[in-house]
C-alpha cells in the first residue's frame, strides 16, 4: 500500500514542482492520472490487507531499499514529458493543433480503458466473494481481449501525454534531441510492466496455481498477454 502512495505522491510532487517555474505552459494530464490509480491501488491494498508483491521483501533491507530506489528512477523517468513542458516559456508554445487534439484521444480513450478494466475487476472480485461464480480468474470484458489490460491502458497513457507534450519540445527551448529523450517515458513503462514488475510475477504466479487447469491453458492460449489482437505469448 504504502509503495504505491508513495510512488503517487511523488508524480505529484514533482509535477507540482515544476509548475513553480514562473513561465510556463501547464499540463495536467499526468496529475488526474496519478490521483485515480493511485487512490485505485491504495484502496485494493487496504481491502486485501497489504500487498502480496512485497511480502517477502519488505523483510529484506537491502532488496526493499532497492525497490524504493527504483521507484525513484521510475517517477523521473516516466514523468520526464511533463517535468520539461513545464518549463517552456509560454510563448514559445505553439497553437493547439489536430496532433495535440489526436494525443489528447490516446490518453482519453486509454485512461477509459484502464477505468472500465478496473471496474469490470472489481465487479468480478466481489462478486467471487458473493459467491455468484466460481471462476478462479477473470476472462470477461475487456480481459477476454488482454490478460493484462490495465497495463496495456497505462502505456497508452503515458504515450498519449508524451505526444501530447512533444510538440512544445520541437520549439527553440530544447534541442531536437529532446522529442526522442522524453520518449522514454512511454518505452520505460513497458519495459517496466512487461518485462520487470508487472506482468512476468502475475503470469508466474498463474502458472503456479493454474498449470494445471485446463480452464487456464485455454485463456491463456486464446488471449494475447499484452497487446489485444496480437501476439499470444
Amino acid at each position: 500500500m504504502w509503495y504505491d502512495l508513495g510512488g503517487s505522491l511523488g508524480f505529484l510532487s514533482t509535477t507540482f514542482v515544476s509548475l513553480y517555474y514562473p513561465t510556463l505552459k501547464a499540463r495536467y494530464w499526468e496529475g488526474a492520472n496519478t490521483v485515480r490509480l493511485g487512490s485505485f491501488l491504495v484502496q485494493r491494498a487496504i481491502k486485501a490487507g497489504g500487498d502480496s508483491r512485497f511480502d517477502e521483501i519488505k523483510h529484506q533491507t537491502g532488496t526493499f531499499t532497492a525497490f524504493w530506489m527504483a521507484q525513484a528512477l521510475w517517477v523521473f523517468l516516466v514523468g520526464m514529458p511533463v517535468y520539461l513542458v513545464n518549463v517552456v516559456p509560454a510563448h514559445l508554445h505553439p497553437a493547439l493543433s489536430c496532433r495535440d487534439y489526436a494525443s489528447f484521444g490516446l490518453y482519453a480513450g486509454s485512461l477509459l480503458f484502464e477505468i472500465i478494466a478496473d471496474r469490470q475487476k472489481s465487479a468480478w472480485r466481489r462478486a467471487q466473494e458473493n459467491k455468484d461464480h466460481e471462476e478462479k480468474f477473470i476472462t470477461s470484458g475487456l480481459w477476454s481481449f488482454s490478460r493484462h489490460p490495465n497495463y496495456v491502458s497505462e502505456v497508452g497513457i503515458w504515450t498519449g501525454i508524451w505526444a501530447i507534450s512533444s510538440v512544445s519540445f520541437q520549439s527553440t527551448h530544447y534541442p531536437k534531441e529532446t522529442v526522442a529523450l522524453a520518449a522514454v517515458s512511454p518505452l520505460f513503462t513497458y519495459f517496466l510492466l512487461r518485462y520487470v514488475s508487472g506482468v512476468p510475477p502475475l503470469e508466474r504466479s498463474a502458472e503456479k496455481k493454474w498449470s494445471q487447469d485446463a480452464a487456464w491453458q485455454t485463456y491463456k492460449r486464446k488471449t494475447p498477454v499484452f497487446w489485444p489482437f496480437l501476439w499470444r505469448k
